[in-house]
């Protein structure tokens, strides 16, 4: 939600410092994601006037434009923007300009053509680009005289926009008055409403005839009717403010109409009178096969749930609560309209909206539930701004009101504990003080006995029903960081992490220290996801998930980590080492009901130089770093990785996990060029295992003898087992045993493992003949076991 200081002014007088306002903003809950300063340096920027457009001779995505600067001389620009046409008024940065962000606007040749000057985008002028527009920045008909400079036309005075991040339980802050209300009651400023100068009904109009069939889908609707409506530009002050909350301005009836929605938070919908068969509105449930075209020029078949707003004559013209009909939009002719401000049920406008994968301003609002008491508020509004923005003969007649209180939600009337409030918030706030700070939100107070208050919530708070809702809004304006942090009261017990969880953040700590950074994926994928990482497609399917697109819980975290790696390859970074630790879900095995949860580790790698050898190395220091024993990784193959590149590790209670090269086949299956690594573990298996005495033993002070010994194998012939028959040969003296070198040029189905072994006695200098006795009864025990030979 996009708010313009200038707007939050018209309920409050915020005067304070930006930097403090951010902070209160945030403090309410209202987080700021963003904050842009308007009113940039923007001289030598003139509005101008489209005369023509032509295909560029040498370049299919550029066009010649003429444009009219006010002096009748056509001056050419050449311009890759698509969104413009013939008569229309746009920015101009003329030469010699600056633009806010540094650039300089020259006369230059594109393709041949000369282009004197550049026509801007709204970002090109330190103006916020507008929701589904993409381009230049249209600027309303009429709207200045072509060469007026823009900040002229626009008044672009200096101006503050905060990017409120509103979460979906504060419908009430989907607009200038709820957002106000909340940061004047923070810094203890009055709050009201603005003065509304509105004519008289007029007696000789005709009453709209509404009729709501279905009560339950729309308890309230209003409809007034307005003559003497003159459809042109709006106002300049209206066009910036819209433009600013991120709406493009269309004309002064369109525009009021989304002002009234942006200011008062009540969606409405003004219908070309004339049009609407019947002189009327009826409200009803859909038909069976039934359709309408929206304004989107999109017909869209409806069912029983919907529910259509028609003419008197029952023909549809709108989807009600989301879109309005092309039949009866208004246009350039039309000078009476009928203004709808309705209630729509919440539940029905999302159940309609998702179903038709249809989304506007107006479903945003009505199906988080908006005040179903705002609706005279916004009438009023709506006929005062339009009588300012171009309509000085507008009449209005009275406005009927259909309503189903039966129907309507009741705001509830909460008893809150002066107790309860500071035995949950660890404060020592008295009656009165609690009473102050919710009447200035709107939640009227009465004393109701000793300690005791009636708290009635307002109608446009329905995410506050219950004693601990008004409790949170007392926090909230008291503010959380005057709350002093306590220890909770009851049995003190010995607190801290468990020894699982110290080892996980130990098992972090390593790998981040080796060099890979931690990642976090989604425990949900999509149909397929699995298959194309070469494993078994069974896995749990979400009934009702969060998104359609990604409805299995995932049984292993390759696909995330490799999606995570394409995403940031797409970014220009594809040398990567992540690791994650997350829960993967095997489905339910016999007559289990629940999936079995499993707390896995994995890592992955990608990028120059990296293939299985890589996943070995981040394997080897986690190993060393936790000192674990008995532990083996023998060759096979393994689903998803590379058949001839895989292992599975194995413990002294079997197998914990895999490691080695993902499949190519897999990799290319998810955009990630060149070879990966992979290594995935049970992670409470892991570090359920035996560990290393940390025991320190004496330093020798005597020197080390290597011996490096090469044996031929069979292809067949795991390195970790020649590796263990190995260390077992060499014995009490052996201090080390590393596989430093794998060789396939000694014939067909063999291949030469070196290893080099280091020797030290803690006593003494070895011998050469000790030495020798063990190399040959280590050559002996490989010929023995694995029938190997050494090579010369």
């Amino acid at each position: 939600m996009r708010a313009p200081l200038s707007w939050l002014r018209d309920y409050a007088p915020f005067d304070a410092p930006v930097e403090q306002l951010t902070t209160a903003f945030s403090e309410l809950g209202l987080v700021v994601d963003g904050v842009e300063r308007i009113g940039a340096d923007l001289r030598g920027v003139e509005v101008v006037r489209i005369l023509d457009i032509r295909p560029h001779p040498k370049a299919d995505r550029i066009r010649l434009v003429d444009v009219d600067r006010g002096d009748g001389d056509a001056l050419q620009i050449a311009c890759g923007a698509w969104n413009m046409a013939v008569g229309d008024l746009v920015p101009l940065a003329t030469i010699g300009t600056v633009l806010p962000g540094g650039m300089e606007i020259g006369r230059r040749k594109m393709m041949g053509e000369w282009s004197n000057g550049m026509l801007c985008a709204p970002g090109e002028v330190g103006l916020p680009e507008v929701a589904g527009v993409d381009g230049l920045l249209i600027l309303p008909p009429g709207l200045a005289p072509p060469g007026t400079p823009l900040a002229e036309a626009l008044d672009l005075r200096p101006d503050v926009v905060f990017d409120l991040d509103i979460t979906a339980n504060r419908p009430d802050a989907l607009c200038m008055a709820g957002i106000a209300r909340d940061l004047a009651a923070a810094l203890h400023l009055p709050f009201a409403y603005p003065e509304l100068d509105t004519p008289a009904v007029d007696g000789s109009l005709p009453r709209a005839a509404i009729t709501v069939e279905d009560p339950d889908l729309c308890p309230r609707f209003t409809g007034t009717v307005l003559a003497g409506v003159e459809v042109g530009p709006s106002p300049t002050w209206l066009a910036r403010r819209l433009a600013l909350a991120g709406m493009r301005p269309i004309n002064n009836v369109v525009d009021v109409s989304n002002y009234v929605m942006l200011d008062v938070g009540q969606p409405n919908h003004a219908y070309d009178f004339e049009r609407l068969a019947g002189g009327g509105i009826v409200v009803r449930r859909a038909g069976p096969g039934e359709t309408v075209t929206t304004l989107d020029d999109v017909e869209r078949s409806l069912d029983t749930d919907d529910c259509v707003i028609c003419d008197a004559t029952s023909r549809p013209v709108g989807v009600a609560g989301i879109m309005g009909g092309a039949a009866s939009e208004t246009t350039d002719a039309t000078t009476t309209v009928l203004l709808e401000a309705a209630y729509f049920t919440p539940m029905a406008i999302a159940r309609t909206g998702t179903r038709l994968k249809l989304h506007s301003e107006a479903r945003y609002r009505f199906e988080r539930g908006i005040d179903p008491e705002i609706a005279d508020r916004a009438v009023e509004r709506f006929i005062g701004l339009l009588r300012e923005s171009g309509c000085p003969g507008l009449r209005r007649g009275a406005t009927v009101d259909v309503r189903a209180d039966d129907q309507l939600p009741t705001p509830p009337t909460v008893l809150l504990r002066t107790e309860r409030v500071n035995a949950l918030l660890g404060t020592s706030l008295g009656e009165d003080v609690i009473a102050g700070l919710l009447d200035s939100i709107g939640f009227a107070t009465h004393h109701a006995g000793d300690g005791v208050q009636s708290v009635a919530v307002p109608p446009w708070r329905p995410d506050s029903s219950r004693e601990i809702d008004v409790i949170e809004e007392v926090a909230r304006l008291h503010g959380y960081r005057r709350i002093e942090r306590t220890v909770p009261s009851g049995e003190r017990t010995a607190a801290g992490l468990t020894a699982y969880q110290k080892q996980r953040r130990a098992v972090r700590a390593i790998l981040a220290g080796a060099g890979l950074s931690e990642a976090w994926t989604t425990t949900f994928l999509a149909p397929g996801d699995l298959e194309r990482a070469g494993l078994s497609p069974h896995a749990v399917e979400i009934e009702n998930p969060l998104d359609r697109s990604e409805s299995i819980l995932r049984t292993s975290l390759l696909p995330g980590l490799l999606k995570a790696l394409r995403f940031n390859a797409d970014r220009q970074e594809p040398d990567l080492r992540l690791f994650e630790i997350g829960r993967v879900f095997e489905p339910p095995a016999g007559d289990a009901v629940v999936p079995e949860e499993i707390e896995t580790l994995a890592a992955v790698a990608s990028g120059a130089g990296v293939d299985g050898r890589v996943a070995a190395r981040i394997w080897a220091v986690l190993v060393d770093a936790l000192r674990l024993e008995d532990l083996q990784v023998v060759a096979g193959e393994v689903p998803g990785l590379h058949p001839g590149r895989s292992a599975r590790v194995v413990g002294p209670d079997g197998p914990l996990g895999v490691l080695g090269e993902v499949d190519p086949d897999v990799s290319a299956g998810y955009g990630v060029a060149g070879r990966v690594a992979w290594l995935s573990v049970d992670l409470p298996h892991l570090l359920g295992l035996p560990r290393r005495s940390l025991q320190a033993r004496p330093v020798s002070r005597y020197p080390a003898s290597d011996v490096d010994l090469a044996f031929v194998v069979a292809d067949t012939e795991p390195a970790a087992a020649v590796h263990a028959t190995v260390a077992a040969a060499a014995g009490e003296l052996l201090e080390s045993v590393r596989l430093f070198d794998v060789y396939r040029g000694v014939g067909d189905d063999r291949r030469s493992l070196a290893f080099r072994l280091r020797f030290r006695s803690p006593e003494r200098t070895l011998t050469d003949a000790e030495l020798a006795t063990i190399r040959s009864r280590v050559i002996e025990a490989v010929a023995a076991a694995h029938g190997g030979e050494l090579r010369a």
